[in-house]
């Protein structure tokens, strides 16, 4: 099968709105995983979907570890018309890409097939096509593995961190605190403590 080879370095998206890519997102602790996620648009919205029971940080490094373990640089149409049991190989390698390796694989590759076959093969366009707030909403909880927190918090993303402007956009995003808020080594920090916090408010909340 034939994949894009990886790039030198990792080019800034280009998107047709008025937006602009940060030079990194701070969700992993490595820079060049930082980079992929906020210049790539398929491995921010791989990242949201590997986001589930594991730390920020092992989810958002999944993209680049995925292509290091190809050789590719990621492509929706390649990834989905991948041998699922290879791509299923792929994840559980040691160390494995999550803690539900064979399950995520398969929502990966759901996800890639969503965005070649509806989006031309262009992650981008499911913001950069949505008319206001409230149609990037339903883009996004259309894809395969993103339920309704996720797409609250990408759009928040999306807004806070690329300048994403659209009619109804900022009075649709979340009151509290998401990775949107998230800009440096230490807000996560914080985002991640008040989320531990949160937690174990519910958990108390529960017993008592």
């Amino acid at each position: 099968m034939l994949l894009r080879s990886v790039a030198p370095t990792v080019a800034r998206a280009d998107y047709d709105v008025p937006m602009q890519a940060p030079e990194r997102l701070y969700y992993t602790g490595d820079e060049a995983a930082d980079r992929l996620i906020a210049s790539d648009p398929l491995a921010l919205l791989i990242g949201f979907t590997l986001d589930q029971q594991v730390t920020v940080q092992k989810a958002f490094s999944g993209p680049l570890e995925l292509t290091r373990r190809t050789g590719h640089s990621l492509d929706a149409r390649a990834i989905a018309t991948m041998d699922p049991a290879e791509l299923a190989r792929i994840f559980s390698e040691r160390p494995a890409l999550h803690r539900f390796p064979g399950a995520m694989a398969g929502r990966v590759q759901a996800l890639c097939s969503a965005i070649a076959t509806d989006y031309d093969d262009d992650p981008a366009l499911v913001w950069t096509g949505a008319k206001d707030g409230r149609d990037l909403q339903k883009r996004l909880l259309a894809l395969p593995g993103i339920g309704e927190m996720k797409a609250r918090t990408i759009s928040a993303v999306l807004a806070k961190r690329y300048g994403l402007s659209l009619p109804g956009l900022a009075e649709s995003l979340p009151s509290d605190p998401t990775l949107g808020d998230v800009d440096s080594p230490e807000a996560l920090a914080t985002y991640q403590a008040g989320k531990r916090a949160h937690k174990a408010e519910l958990r108390t909340a529960k017993a008592g």
